[in-house]
């Protein structure tokens, strides 16, 4: 065979070859291309909008953290707040029951020396009346007997 005709030939196959590539081939590997492409961007601006919502979420995390925390530093506050008052009221209240105790014991107190009192009263009146028979060695009416007694009784 000659080398001219082969390669010819060979040149219209290759010629025949690309053609049915450029028009069957090639217009599926462009658009799976194109499609791999528009995934990949797609992809690309996904991974950036989860980054920047990430972002945001941290931020958001961060300030819900720090009014979390100021909350809590409030809510302490109050606490000690309600505590000391608590314990002022506690005390107040213990000097109010220890005077209301006082005063209630100052009152027994005295009616029990108005009690000693008249029981001292009594006791000295039949003490000077006893005295006074012994003394006079005699009788007194009845009458007599009494208004004395209420005297002395009324004098001590």
């Amino acid at each position: 065979m000659n080398l001219n005709v082969t390669l010819v030939a060979q040149a219209v196959t290759f010629i025949v070859f690309i053609a049915l590539c450029a028009k069957f081939l090639w217009p599926q590997l462009i658009t799976a291309l194109e499609a791999r492409q528009k995934q990949i961007a797609d992809g690309l601006a996904a991974a950036e909008q989860g980054k920047r919502s990430l972002e945001l979420s941290s931020k958001q995390a961060d300030e819900e953290i720090a009014k979390a925390r100021a909350r809590a530093a409030e809510i302490m506050g109050q606490a000690e707040k309600r505590a000391s008052q608590m314990i002022e009221e506690a005390k107040m209240s213990a000097r109010e029951e220890g005077n209301r105790e006082k005063t209630a014991a100052k009152a027994e107190i005295a009616q029990e020396v108005s009690r000693t009192k008249e029981a001292l009263r009594a006791q000295v009146s039949l003490l000077a009346i006893a005295g006074a028979e012994k003394i006079l060695r005699r009788e007194v009416d009845a009458k007599t007997h009494a208004d004395l007694l209420q005297a002395v009784q009324a004098e001590l």
